[in-house]
């Protein structure tokens, strides 16, 4: 228990988790559909708003200039998390956001009918849907890898379905259902062998353990604020800055251009030419704040004391009879999120039981349909844990199913 309480010191950071629900300490088990806020957070962007607000990249008085600084400061911290050039980083306002940029400002110019885009079946909709838009425009299919039953990707499938015709491979670095920690080194290295882009969904590492993009060795990331302590409304596409140089703006726009004539215009240099018009400047300021937040702890310590959270869950819900947990079974190689599903029990019903007793889960398909079809089930529960979370999170949702199957009459 003391390597699983090993950052509990950390819950007296998060203001919300002093609330009761349903008379009962709150229990907040949905950090991999957004995280909760540390005090720094929220207290940099009230600071912003009530000291430095003013718009970024216009202004010459001194008011601007400091909000300049402190935007541009947040995009250094951000950058510093991730081992990213500051030039090849892009504010968008998600990974949805992210992806389709790289889906339209690089796929629906590169891509042409008879190359293929390889994805996987465990990938969230932000990195299919996109995809596919791009296909019905292009004729290039989406091709998807299949994953067999040990819930890891068939790396040996997606050996022989990455060819010449591949111009690109996206693949999400841990899955959102699963937990499921992908080799996104080795695809990226299979992806460069024959020329294809390799684009990486990092909404659920970058909060949880040490990402470094230049390792990584992928062209593209993304990854979303409010998945790692910060605000909702922002997230970042990281690509190679000679990359970003290369593509065509994905919206046009204030402040994303060189000149404006009535004949014509000409972008910014990247990566301002992919932000057009007014950023979200206390957002990113409150990410920035997070990135430090996260960087203080040390990103090895959050991964050490998330893998040690995931291992107690995992055997505590082997003690609860009809229960189908989904992933992986050795903690070393899946994140945080764990999707069960309870004999006899809809997963919605799990999750409003859970409610009464104030734990907070997710039920449904967590944006990962063709996942849930390859499992079998329409829905799944889901519980996912941060820095903020222990062992007395995981007790008392052991103690809730076991309430639950009791309160169903499930024998």
């Amino acid at each position: 228990m003391s390597a699983v309480s090993a950052l509990s010191e950390r819950r007296a950071d998060f203001p919300i988790l002093s609330r009761d629900f349903a008379g009962r300490p709150l229990v907040y088990l949905d950090s991999a559909a957004t995280s909760q806020k540390p005090d720094v957070v929220i207290d940099a962007m009230s600071d912003y708003y009530r000291t430095s607000n003013a718009n970024v990249r216009r202004g010459v008085y001194g008011l601007a200039a400091e909000s300049d600084r402190r935007f541009e400061e947040a995009r250094a911290s951000i950058a510093r998390l991730v081992g990213a050039d500051v030039d090849g980083l892009v504010v968008t306002k998600n990974v949805s956001e992210a992806i389709n940029l790289v889906a339209y400002a690089w796929g629906l110019r590169n891509l042409t009918e008879g190359d293929e885009i390889v994805v996987s079946l465990m990938e969230h909709h932000s990195n299919i849907v996109p995809w596919q838009i791009v296909a019905g425009l292009t004729g290039a299919p989406v091709r998807f890898c299949p994953i067999p039953p040990a819930h890891l990707l068939d790396m040996d499938a997606l050996r022989t379905m990455i060819g010449p015709r591949t111009r690109v491979v996206a693949i999400t670095h841990v899955s959102n259902t699963l937990g499921t920690i992908n080799p996104v080194d080795e695809i990226a290295a299979l992806a460069h062998e024959v020329g294809a882009l390799a684009v990486v969904d990092g909404a659920q590492s970058v909060p949880h353990m040490p990402v470094d993009f230049g390792s990584m060795g992928c062209d593209v990331l993304a990854f979303t604020g409010h998945k790692m302590l910060g605000p909702t409304g922002v997230g970042v596409l990281v690509a190679r800055p000679d990359l970003l140089a290369s593509w065509e703006p994905f919206m046009g726009g204030g402040e994303m251009i060189g000149d404006v004539t009535v004949t014509g215009s000409t972008w910014a240099e990247a990566p301002r030419r992919f932000e057009a018009g007014t950023p979200p400047i206390a957002e990113v300021i409150g990410l920035g704040a997070a990135a430090e937040y996260l960087q203080g702890i040390g990103m090895q310590n959050v991964r050490d004391h998330e893998m040690a959270l995931t291992r107690y869950a995992l055997d505590a819900l082997t003690d609860v009879p009809g229960l189908t947990v989904y992933g992986p079974s050795d903690p070393a190689l899946r994140g945080c999120p764990i999707s069960f599903a309870m004999e006899g029990v809809h997963p919605h019903d799990i999750a409003q039981f859970l409610d009464s007793r104030g734990v907070c889960v997710r039920a449904g398909h967590h944006c990962t349909k063709p996942l849930m079809t390859e499992l079998g089930v329409t829905a799944t529960a889901r519980a996912s844990t941060h820095v903020y979370s222990d062992g007395g999170d995981i007790d008392a949702l052991v103690e809730g199913l076991r309430g639950c199957r009791t309160f169903f009459g499930v024998q």
